[in-house]
C-alpha cells in the first residue's frame, strides 16, 4: 500500500501552486480625491516560474469595470510581496464585486506544464470611512 502511494507521488512530480492575493474580502475606502474609492490589496508570488501578474475589476456578471492602479501589470519576483492600491469611481462602487489578479506567462516560455492562475477577492458592499471609527 505504502509503495503505491509513494510511486503515485513520484509520478505526479511538482504540485500546482497559485499566488496569493489578499485580503479575501476587501473593503472600499474613500480616497483622498473626491469621487474616487480605494481598495488596498497585497500580492505575494510563491511561484518560481511566474514573474508577471495583472489586476482586473469585475461586476457581478464578470464585465470589466474601469479602474486605475499603482500597477496594472506587475513584475514580482519569487517570494516577493507588493502592496497595490486600486482606484475606482465612486459611481461604480455599487457595481464592483470582484478584484482579481492573474498570473501571466511570457510568450518565450514553452513549458506546457505552466498553469496560469486567477485569484479573485469579493469586495464588501459596505464602505469603510475613517470618520466612523470609535475609540474605546
Amino acid at each position: 500500500m505504502y509503495r503505491s502511494v509513494i510511486a503515485l507521488l513520484l509520478l505526479l512530480g511538482e504540485y500546482a501552486s497559485a499566488h496569493q492575493f489578499t485580503p479575501t474580502y476587501p473593503t472600499l475606502r474613500q480616497a483622498h480625491v473626491s469621487g474616487v474609492m480605494l481598495l488596498n490589496m497585497s500580492l505575494f508570488n510563491n511561484r518560481k516560474e511566474i514573474e508577471w501578474y495583472s489586476i482586473n475589476i469585475f461586476d457581478k456578471d464578470w464585465n470589466s469595470l474601469a479602474f486605475a492602479s499603482t500597477d496594472k501589470l506587475i513584475n514580482l519576483g519569487y517570494l516577493e510581496r507588493k502592496n497595490i492600491e486600486v482606484y475606482i469611481r465612486t459611481r461604480d462602487k455599487d457595481r464592483i464585486v470582484y478584484v482579481c489578479s492573474k498570473s501571466k506567462t511570457l510568450a518565450t516560455v514553452k513549458n506546457p506544464s505552466i498553469i496560469t492562475s486567477r485569484i479573485c477577492s469579493k469586495v464588501k458592499n459596505e464602505v469603510f470611512n475613517s470618520n466612523n471609527l470609535t475609540t474605546g
